[in-house]
Parts: C-alpha cells; structure tokens; sequence
C-alpha cells in the first residue's frame, strides 16, 4: 500500500484525534491532572501501532472512526469533571467515576465494553486479511479466537493501569474490585463483538 493510499480518506480521522489529543494536553496543564500524560503517551503509541497494521491489511473506515472514538471517551473520562450530584461513589468527581446505574455500572466500564469489543473487530479484520474466505461465513472457531485476543489485549490494559499506580500514586486508576470489573467488561464486549460478526457478518 503506497502511502498516499494509506491516508486516503482518514483525513477526518486524523483531525479529530489530533483535535481531542490536543485539548486533553491542554486541559492537563491547566488542571494539573499530570496522571493523564501517560495515557496521552499510550494513545500515541497505540496510534502508531493501529497505522501499522492499517498500512498491512487496509482497516476499514467505520473500524479505525471507532477507535478514534474510544480514544475520545478515554480522554474525556479522565478529563471531564462532572456536576456535584451527579453520583461517583466516593472517586473523584469525573466522568470515569460516573456511576449510571449502582455501583456495577459506571462510564469507565461501558468505555472498556466498547473499547474491547472494537478490539476483538480489528483483531477479526487482521484474520480475514490474511484468510479472505472466513469473511464469507465467520467460523466460531476463528471468532472465539479474536474474542480471546481482545480480551488479552484488555487484560494488558490492566497491567498498563497497574503500572500507573506505582509510578504516579496520587492516580484514578481504582482498586480491586474496579480491575476485576474492567476485566468482566472487557469480556462482555469481546463476547458480543463476535456474537455481531458471527450473525450480521455485513455489518
């Protein structure tokens, strides 16, 4: 693929991630919320990463707008602060702590759900590049295995989190039990990302 290829089309892409990447750095210095220098590094790394495999096997538009997308809500999650009566149950008072719906279900796990199950989808495209017939009929065996690669790479986000808390430790990253919900809701959404590909294959 030349580059030109590559960028066709990404334009839009490109300026809105370049956009919340720069309003995050900016919204750091202001609020001194240092944390999220290291999730900005991250973001640039993953960036670099997804243009790679892109350059190999041509990511479609809606998947790499996704993941732009997440990156977003990551942004904002840590960023934003939210209204005092809004509920976060004891963190602080930002959009990441935001508890919808009783303690099980806050903005940071729906942002995993969505995240991981949008990873399980590139890892799906990456197998079809390479095998074209499986795009035909998703076999259960080759979703099972995406499913189970998007819930390693969520598990590694995990151990990314862990690392934070040692290095910065005035952080937000939460405890115990917020891990092993992450862990749940990375699952959740590797799970229905296959479920989609496996009966609405076009979609």
């Amino acid at each position: 693929m030349t580059r030109h290829s590559g960028l066709q089309g990404l334009g839009g892409i490109i300026v809105f991630t370049v956009a919340y990447l720069l309003a995050a750095a900016i919204w750091i210095f202001v609020s001194g919320n240092f944390e999220f220098l290291a999730y900005i590094a991250i973001v640039l790394i993953l960036i670099g990463v997804v243009w790679t495999v892109h350059a190999r096997v041509s990511l479609p538009l809606s998947l790499l707008v996704c993941l732009s997308v997440w990156g977003a809500l990551h942004m904002a999650g840590g960023l934003m602060p939210l209204p005092a009566s809004w509920p976060v149950g004891g963190g602080t008072s930002v959009l990441y702590n935001w508890h919808i719906a009783g303690p099980y279900f806050k903005y940071d796990q729906i942002v995993h759900a969505f995240g991981f199950g949008v990873t399980t989808w590139l890892c799906w495209r990456c197998l079809v590049a390479y095998q074209p017939a499986l795009a035909v009929r998703p076999p259960g065996g080759g979703l099972a295995l995406c499913a189970f690669a998007g819930m390693g790479l969520g598990a590694l986000n995990e151990v990314i989190e862990f690392s934070i808390t040692l290095l910065v430790p005035e952080n937000n990253v939460g405890g115990y039990l917020n891990t092993a919900l992450d862990l749940v809701y990375n699952t959740a959404g590797a799970v229905i990302a296959a479920l989609v590909i496996r009966f609405w294959p076009n979609r």
